[in-house]
């Protein structure tokens, strides 16, 4: 007789199915039909028999991916599982070879020889290389071996010849030492080597025996204030000369010719000059020893100078003559006997009233080209101005002053600049006598910052001829004067280069050329003429095309100019480079 058919309320599928069955007691039974190990299998029965639409989505599930989500199958479970077992094994066999397996493989005669190949071929390409480095060097031009040079020829020395002109510090209208000191920092900007100062001793006019090489005017300062400006002057690597000529004040700088001539003072002269050594100046000018007539004398002082050299720092003894031919200047020395450096008026020729100014140009070349070959292996300097004609702004005007100070910083040799000139400072409109003192302009303050004191009557039309409106100001003579500065002491060509004319096909222009070894080459073009001049320039080394690296004209603003038909603006200087070519 068969079962009957035990029907149960939808409601309770789920108890049947886990194997849980209620009595009319209520207490939960297990079918005996039902074992707890195939409940998982179970489910999956009722989930199969399910309509498709009333599946849950597995990506749109709540649930999914959550411990014993229906959104993902047990055997989507079971591939994952596998995978990562055989991504495990995989990385399990990667293991690399062992040390001994290794050296069993390279061991093997295909490795062997393929080491010796790869070593050979390394070995030719290194030697190959250097024997190409070896021939490119071999068949290269040898660079010439640079001169030595003292620090006074490589590049400018200022002048500050009347301290009483330069800065007053104490509001008494006298300039004095320690205004020396306050403007070290503006000297640093000059690019200049060193400076001259002085004469600063105790010298009342025309009497020897009250001369006092060894002390400072008091009127100047102290000893103390001078020691001051060598340590701010070393700070900023610049050197301090001290003039030491001795009847500066009166009309005779070495007083009678009996004076100099009596051993007492020549005594006192080596003293003074091994005093002041040893508080730290870097060299000892002399002025008009034209009057010593005893070369001698200059060998003796140049013999203690020497003594003071220590490695690179060297002490310079410096000559000032009076005397405005070359023949005559160079006079003064010989190969072994003399100075360091001659300072003179040579200069003084271009400046003179009623040259004709369509042959000025011809006149500088023949006075450089003449004072060059006179100098012959000794040392060039280059000045114009003091004592004689005073600041050169007043006798050249602004245009002919840009003019000289490319000239003499572009000349073989050390150039030296008066305080003034670099802005252009004028002198008083009275004839300018070597007393006169001219105060340096700094600003637009009360006494154009020169001193503190009551102010004085202000030249309105040299309000710009100021360092505080010319500083930094591109059309400025301060400016051009210190970029020029500047390559003048850091261009081999300049610094070393050899002098060589150029030829012009107008006598107003000067041109010449200075070149060392392979190093860029510098072209100076002068017209000394007030007018426009257009000109041809020829030498073996010149380009078609030149660079232009400065030039005395502010409005000039061509980078390329071309040397046939170079157009010229009056009183116009120009400072052009080419590269070396092989």
């Amino acid at each position: 007789m068969s079962q009957p058919v035990l029907c149960h309320p939808r409601g309770d599928a789920t108890k049947i199915l886990r194997g849980q069955e209620t009595d009319p007691s209520g207490d939960s039974m297990t079918s005996p039909g039902v074992t707890p190990g195939t409940e998982l299998d179970m489910k999956d029965v009722e989930l199969n028999e399910m309509d498709p639409e009333k599946q849950p989505m597995n990506a749109s599930s709540p649930l999914a991916g959550s411990p014993g989500s229906l959104g993902e199958k047990n055997g989507v479970v079971k591939v994952k599982l596998e995978e990562e077992e055989e991504e495990a094994d995989v990385a399990a066999k990667f293991t690399g070879l062992s040390k001994e397996q290794l050296l069993q493989v390279a061991g093997t005669p295909g490795w062997v020889r393929t080491r010796w190949v790869l070593l050979i071929l390394f070995w030719l390409g290194w030697l190959g290389m250097l024997a190409g480095a070896i021939v490119i060097i071999v068949q290269a031009p040898r660079c010439k071996e640079l001169p030595k040079q003292d620090w006074w020829q490589k590049g400018g020395i200022y002048r500050i010849l009347r301290v009483e002109g330069f800065q007053d510090s104490d509001s008494d209208g006298t300039g004095d030492l320690a205004g020396v000191k306050e403007r070290v920092s503006y000297l640093s900007t000059l690019k200049v080597k060193g400076f001259v100062i002085g004469p600063l001793h105790v010298n009342p006019k025309d009497q020897p025996n009250s001369t006092d090489l060894q002390a400072v005017d008091q009127k100047l300062g102290t000893l103390e204030d001078f020691r001051d400006v060598l340590q701010a002057a070393k700070k900023k690597s610049l050197k301090v000369i001290l003039d030491l000529t001795p009847n500066y004040h009166g009309q005779l700088p070495w007083f009678s010719q009996d004076a100099w001539l009596q051993s007492d003072f020549q005594n006192k002269m080596k003293e003074a000059i091994t005093f002041w050594l040893r508080e730290g100046v870097f060299g000892i000018q002399i002025g008009s020893v034209e009057h010593l007539n005893d070369p001698q004398l200059l060998s003796e002082w140049k013999n203690l100078t020497e003594q003071y050299n220590v490695d690179d720092q060297t002490r310079v003894l410096i000559a000032m003559t009076g005397r405005k031919d070359a023949q005559g200047v160079f006079s003064l020395l010989n190969e072994t006997t003399g100075v360091d450096l001659l300072t003179s008026q040579y200069l003084q020729g271009l400046v003179t009233p009623g040259l004709n100014d369509t042959e000025l140009g011809h006149t500088a070349q023949k006075l450089i080209e003449d004072y060059i070959q006179e100098a012959g292996s000794r040392w060039p300097s280059w000045s114009v101005g003091r004592p004689d004609i005073g600041h050169l702004a007043k006798a050249m005007g602004e245009q002919l002053l840009r003019l000289h100070h490319l000239l003499l910083y572009t000349l073989p040799g050390t150039p030296f600049t008066d305080y003034g000139d670099e802005i252009g400072l004028r002198d008083a409109l009275v004839q300018p006598v070597a007393s006169d003192i001219t105060r340096m302009q700094w600003d637009n303050t009360a006494n154009y910052g020169f001193s503190k004191g009551a102010p004085q009557q202000a030249d309105l039309a040299a309000s710009n001829v100021t360092v505080q409106a010319q500083q930094g100001s591109q059309g400025s003579i301060l400016t051009f004067f210190q970029m020029l500065s500047e390559l003048r002491g850091k261009e081999r060509s300049l610094l070393h280069g050899e002098f060589s004319l150029v030829e012009s096909s107008n006598p107003s222009v000067f041109s010449y050329l200075r070149m060392w070894d392979q190093n860029k080459r510098f072209l100076v073009v002068l017209n000394f003429a007030p007018q426009e001049r257009l000109v041809s320039l020829l030498h073996s080394h010149l380009p078609p095309q030149v660079g232009v690296e400065l030039s005395t004209h502010p409005g000039r603003e061509e980078k390329q100019l071309d040397l046939q038909n170079l157009k010229l603006h009056p009183s116009e200087g120009l400072l052009l480079s080419f590269p070396y070519v092989a």
